[in-house]
């Protein structure tokens, strides 16, 4: 597959957390490899009580900007961060190619045993959703995906992938997710195991390490790829396919549901520019709009037609 500017490898290593000496060669290995974006599970350098905190100046984060720098990668790094009311924080932070910060995510969710600590986790307040050179991305961490508030929050700034790490698999409560907002999901956990789901809720890679306590997982994530909803769309759909067939495909179509998505089949050739060009309105866009437009005529009493 050609990889264009919106498409972008995503690298999954999934293992039990460990000291950084160790993290940092497995990191580097893989990052030699090539690929985009590295995703750690969550606390990937240490869970538990007796786990001090990571300062952002200190020698843990310097080497993850380190080796992202080198590489030109980006990376998720999942750790305990100090900061907050309690010292404590469950925080995912985002290397950019350079190895600068370009977002620090803490978790909304902690999970209730991380309040038992003597340092307890401090409760997130915001999500984090950053532009990459490929696309939106946000981040969530484990116990989060019990909460849809959280990721329709993600949807809302704009998110095209999010990277969830996580002590557990998350299983379908991370596809109803993606199904509901229509974004890429890659997770990377402790079990170890790692989940993608596409634009359309399809469980499109699983697996899980049997032999070895450490499994790494690459999938190419085309973040044109989209869905709209039927709705006032068909006509100019099939309008689009009559004209641009050779460059864009019918890629689903769903009779229950009444969306569809579109994919690319060649490089250069964008779903989303062509779908402006087009008037095609996105699945995500129209069901924000709607909300939005008739939560307006609930308020004022004054009906709108489309």
């Amino acid at each position: 597959m050609t990889i264009t500017k919106r498409q972008a490898e995503i690298v999954s290593i999934s293992m039990k957390p460990r000291p950084i000496a160790e993290v940092v060669p497995i990191l580097e290995a893989e990052v030699r490899k090539g690929g985009d974006l590295f995703l750690l599970p969550e606390t990937c350098i240490g869970y538990g009580t007796d786990i001090v905190p990571e300062r952002m100046d200190g020698e843990a984060v310097k080497a993850i900007a380190e080796i992202a720098k080198r590489a030109g990668v980006y990376t998720c790094f999942p750790f305990f961060r100090e900061g907050g009311p309690t010292g404590r924080l469950n925080s995912a932070v985002l290397f950019g190619r350079s190895g600068e910060v370009m977002g620090i995510y803490d978790k909304i969710y902690p999970f209730w045993d991380e309040f038992t600590f003597a340092k307890p986790v401090f409760p997130g307040k915001d999500i984090c959703v950053v532009d990459t050179d490929f696309g939106r991305v946000g981040m969530a961490i484990c116990f989060d995906a019990n909460f849809p508030s959280t990721f329709k929050r993600m949807s809302d700034a704009g998110a095209e992938l999010v990277l969830w790490a996580s002590a557990y698999s998350g299983g379908v409560s991370l596809q109803a997710h993606a199904i509901n907002h229509n974004y890429i999901i890659v997770t990377s956990t402790m079990v170890p195991d790692c989940t993608v789901y596409d634009v359309t809720g399809r469980e499109v890679l699983y697996r899980r390490g049997e032999e070895s306590d450490i499994l790494v997982n690459r999938y190419i994530a085309d973040l044109d790829h989209t869905v709209f909803h039927q709705d006032y769309n068909v006509e100019k759909r099939d309008r689009l396919l009559a004209e641009h067939g050779d460059a864009i495909e019918l890629d689903t179509s769903t009779r229950r549901e009444n969306w569809f998505a579109l994919r690319s089949k060649k490089a250069g050739v964008s779903v989303q520019a062509l779908a402006a060009q087009y008037g095609i309105e996105t699945l995500r866009a129209y069901k924000q709009r709607s909300e939005r437009e008739i939560d307006e005529m609930r308020q004022t009493g004054q009906i709108k037609k489309r």
